[in-house]
């Protein structure tokens, strides 16, 4: 590496890093200015946090500062990815640093983007006053002051685990008829999720280059704290214990019974709070027959069934005690499509509705081909157990992500967590490519005939998320086939850093 590409490493990762900032300065300040097309209202008291200015902002103002922060986000992050390639190594812990303290600010913040947090607390306030949130619907307690303010998704039960549930129980139970204290306590918890997960990414990388990866994708990474933050979504609550378990399972050679049982439960936590962590769980699962056939090591099987042991008694106890109507809404989540995704093409030409089995089929076999083509070009180690796990995990994941015909922006959290474990390589942008994608769909994530959006910005309904990004995210699906067709260039490992000249390091 000559030292000129080492400069011109440092003057793309500066770059990146303050088009990131510039990034985060856009959310932040629509979080600010309070209730919007962005920002549901809060009921509640005054003096209540969360906190923000009232200044009714237009809904052009808001909605272009998030589409600018995106942008700028997309921006800066695919600049700092080839700068790394080329030697660009700022210290991580200043970095982890600035993305925790981002991450306190948005906790004290209203959520902004979609209304998805109302209906956490009211799931939430209905365990707490003894309604059943898995077959009570918002519309059957209309006299609440929490149950009744939900905005969307009125006449639909829960559909997330019971450990989301128990959180939202909990929230409920400090909240009690404040809307605002509550959203507070589900902030506070979600940031809470979102920081494990950036600890565990930082200690579990094994060298700084590892951490830095970790930090970029995950801790820095401004569309994960626009969504997961500062949009208080409960998927991170998945993720957190979904990305520990993929850790601690490789963080040994070779895991014993116990860290394995270890493993199993944190899979079935995750899957409590949300299905799709369950695929993490494919990693262990891939490595231990392995194991077991090409070493005729017994203990293997034994690990096998500590792995889907301790999974499978985490999730019973939970799903026993939310009872037999906490899956009711997972099979009639399974019929939808969502606007945003290529399936939407789909669905439109066969007739909306009319020919769900054919995409039901459609994308499990897109999703076993993606799953097979990604677990030979994914990076990692090949001859290791804990490279192995990671690698068949993520490919997992990210298969997911691609061929669900139900797909949100925030889903992608999932992605960004497993492959921050992985080398550096082109499915990074890819990935990028993807979420930004989607993230200009929602824009917001809201009904907008409850928000009376103007006229002048309903083409962000009619045109760009059903038929601009499907088409966008139709062609991200094709590069990924093609990249996962193609060799990668050797990328510097997580634990070792590339030789570089002296005065190299930025």
């Amino acid at each position: 590496m000559t030292s000129a590409d080492a400069a011109g490493g440092r003057r793309l990762g500066g770059a990146g890093l303050g088009l990131v900032g510039g990034s985060v300065a856009c959310f932040l300040v629509t979080a600010l200015l309070g209730p919007s097309a962005m920002q549901p209202a809060l009921p509640g008291k005054s003096g209540q946090p969360p906190y923000s200015l009232t200044v009714h902002p237009s809904p052009y103002l808001v909605i272009g500062l998030v589409a600018a922060g995106i942008l700028a986000g997309v921006a800066g992050l695919g600049l700092c990815m080839p700068a790394v390639r080329r030697g660009w190594r700022p210290r991580p812990f200043p970095l982890l640093i600035a993305g925790l303290l981002v991450t306190a600010a948005f906790s004290f913040m209203p959520p902004i983007g979609s209304g998805d947090h109302l209906n956490y607390a009211a799931y939430g306030r209905m365990a707490v006053t003894g309604h059943d949130p898995y077959v009570t619907r918002s519309v059957d307690v209309p006299g609440d002051p929490v149950i009744g303010a939900v905005e969307e998704w009125r006449t639909t039960p829960s559909v997330y685990g019971p450990i989301a549930t128990a959180q939202e129980a909990f929230a409920s139970w400090i909240g009690g008829e404040s809307m605002r204290l509550t959203v507070f306590v589900l902030s506070v918890t979600n940031a809470l999720a979102f920081v494990i997960t950036a600890l565990v990414l930082y200690r579990s990388a094994g060298g700084e280059p590892g951490r830095l990866r970790g930090v970029l994708l995950w801790t820095c990474n401004p569309l994960l704290l626009f969504h997961l933050v500062a949009g208080a979504h409960n998927d991170v609550l998945a993720i957190a214990p979904m990305v520990a378990s993929v850790a601690l399972f490789s963080a040994a050679k070779r895991a014993g019974l116990w860290r394995t049982l270890a493993t199993g439960a944190l899979v079935g936590a995750g899957v409590a709070i949300k299905l799709p962590a369950a695929l993490v769980g494919g990693g262990p699962a891939w490595v231990l027959p392995r194991r077991a056939f090409s070493e005729r090591d017994r203990r293997a099987w034994w690990g096998l069934v500590a792995l889907f042991g301790g999974a499978g008694l985490v999730a019973l106890i939970a799903f026993t005690a939310a009872g037999s109507h906490a899956f009711d809404q997972v099979r009639n989540a399974s019929n939808m499509v969502s606007f945003a995704t290529p399936w939407h093409l789909v669905d439109t030409l066969l007739g909306r509705g009319g020919q769900r089995t054919i995409i039901k089929i459609g994308w499990l076999a897109l999703m076993v081909v993606l799953v097979v083509l990604l677990a030979r070009a994914l990076p990692g180690e090949r001859d290791e157990p804990a490279g192995q796990s990671r690698r068949i995990a993520a490919a997992l994941v990210i298969a997911w992500l691609f061929a669900a015909p139900y797909e949100l922006p925030w889903y992608d959290g999932f992605g960004w967590a497993v492959i921050a474990l992985l080398p550096w390589s082109r499915f990074d942008a890819i990935l990028l490519a993807h979420t930004g994608a989607l993230s200009l769909a929602y824009l917001p994530a809201r009904d907008p005939k409850l928000i009376r959006l103007p006229d002048g910005l309903s083409w962000l309904f009619t045109a760009v998320r059903p038929v601009v990004i499907p088409l966008a995210l139709t062609g991200v699906l094709v590069a990924l086939i093609l990249a996962c067709r193609r060799p990668e260039r050797p990328a510097p490992a997580p634990g070792r850093s590339p030789r570089a000249p002296a005065g190299s390091r930025g």
